[in-house]
């Protein structure tokens, strides 16, 4: 329980921490790295704007850790796990010395969990750059002949297996599995209404309100949807973030409202949402319109 955050606060800023990895810090990794590894072709352009986004990002967490030894709260949690996963390649590869001088908290940080024993025991030993690996184009090449060899040779031998198999086709049995108590259970399950089904589906079409809000300027959407709107079978929502102190920087922020659309799909065939960040780090507000069939709150139907 400790990994992942004793009180519901803490869970949220692990969860954001994940997603600032995953989102922010492993596309620009991968972009840089890959060609270094001889994976990729290089391309400056690539390249170039990879780098400036791993520094943005290293300086993200450098300003985090100035007064933090770990991302969230006084014990390491899931969130410095996965953030140092993601950094583990880069700082092994490609931050020499002189790269990763400007960033000191999160050289500390790094540096005391690789020491930690249970992260020794998963990754090992980890040595730091000292020299910024460069794409080698002779090792790019020989990298691609080798695959390319091997997918021929793998070829050969299945050909020779189906051969084998037409001169001497056998009658082969098939058995049928019977279900077991646990998938006939889940079968006599009734299967889960959509709560929106009892509501009248009324004259406004939520389709194509949003092809029309999607590729229409602002002008003609909205004055669309004035005209189609069927104020008896749909309603309109004012939503805001109850907990505006909690949100600290901008793209945290954003990943909640994401996350929140993601875990809130399954509504999309009968709502729609405008939800925006109000504001900068450490001094904003979410708030936005929802749109759904029905006149009860949406969140209490299921």
């Amino acid at each position: 329980s400790q990994l992942r955050g004793t009180t519901v606060i803490d869970q949220s800023h692990i969860l954001q921490w994940i997603n600032f990895a995953d989102n922010e810090i492993l596309p620009a990794a991968c972009t840089w790295l890959f060609p270094c590894l001889g994976l990729l072709q290089f391309n400056k352009q690539s390249c170039e704007k990879a780098k400036e986004d791993v520094k943005k990002a290293l300086q993200v967490l450098n300003d985090h850790l100035l007064t933090r030894t770990y991302l969230v709260g006084e014990h390491i949690t899931q969130a410095d796990i996965s953030v140092f996963c993601t950094l583990l390649s880069l700082y092994q590869h490609v931050l020499e010395p002189a790269f990763r001088k400007p960033y000191e908290n999160v050289n500390r940080w790094f540096v005391t969990l690789m020491h930690q024993p249970q992260f020794r025991a998963v990754v090992g030993d980890v040595c730091l750059c000292e020299k910024m690996a460069q794409f080698d184009a002779k090792k790019f090449a020989d990298l691609q002949k080798k695959e390319k060899g091997g997918k021929a040779k793998e070829e050969k031998p299945q050909k020779v297996k189906e051969e084998k198999k037409k001169e001497k086709p056998k009658k082969e049995v098939e058995e049928v599995e019977l279900p077991d108590e646990t998938e006939l259970a889940l079968a006599q399950e009734p299967k889960s209404k959509d709560p929106f089904e009892k509501f009248p589906k009324g004259s406004f079409i939520m389709d194509e309100f949003k092809r029309v809000y999607s590729n229409e300027a602002e002008k003609v959407s909205i004055e669309y949807f004035w005209n189609k709107f069927d104020k008896e079978n749909f309603s309109i929502w004012y939503c805001e973030y109850l907990f505006p102190q909690e949100l600290t920087l901008v793209f945290m922020s954003c990943n909640l409202i994401s996350g929140m659309f993601q875990r809130l799909d399954k509504m999309r065939k009968h709502a729609f949402a405008s939800v925006c960040l109000f504001g900068e780090d450490n001094n904003s507000t979410i708030s936005g319109i929802w749109i759904w069939r029905g006149h009860e709150l949406a969140f209490e139907l299921s």
